[in-house]
């Protein structure tokens, strides 16, 4: 049981790690609760909050796994390699697309219920 606390500790400490030090971290903590608040405001259905949950968890996981990727080619290599460079612009760009897709999910979410709340 020691161990399986130990393992949620050292996992929070990784997700506190991000939100401390990561600047689009924080850019996407804050956007999600503008987002989670306008839903609320908006009244959006429970089967668009699990849309609009999965989309905010997917950028989140996505932001720590580039941190991770980025903490591990700096490590390696202190120095420019082609190769270090590829890792990470290809782990920021998973991010970019989930970012995007929460956007596109945003859009089918929220359109319809701010356009009535508009009019």
């Amino acid at each position: 049981m020691k161990r399986l606390i130990r393992s949620f500790g050292h996992a929070i400490d990784g997700i506190v790690y991000t939100v401390k030090t990561q600047r689009n971290m924080q850019i996407h903590i804050g956007a999600a609760m503008f987002t989670l608040l306008m839903g609320w405001l908006l009244q959006i259905s429970w089967s668009d909050v699990l849309l609009v949950f999965f989309s905010i968890f997917l950028v989140f996981i996505l932001e720590m796994v580039n941190t991770a990727i980025e903490s591990t080619v700096d490590l390696v290599t202190g120095e420019y390699h082609p190769l270090a460079k590829t890792a990470k612009d290809v782990a920021a760009g998973a991010v970019l697309l989930a970012a995007i897709l929460a956007v596109i999910v945003g859009i089918y979410v929220f359109l319809g219920p701010l356009l009535e709340f508009i009019n």
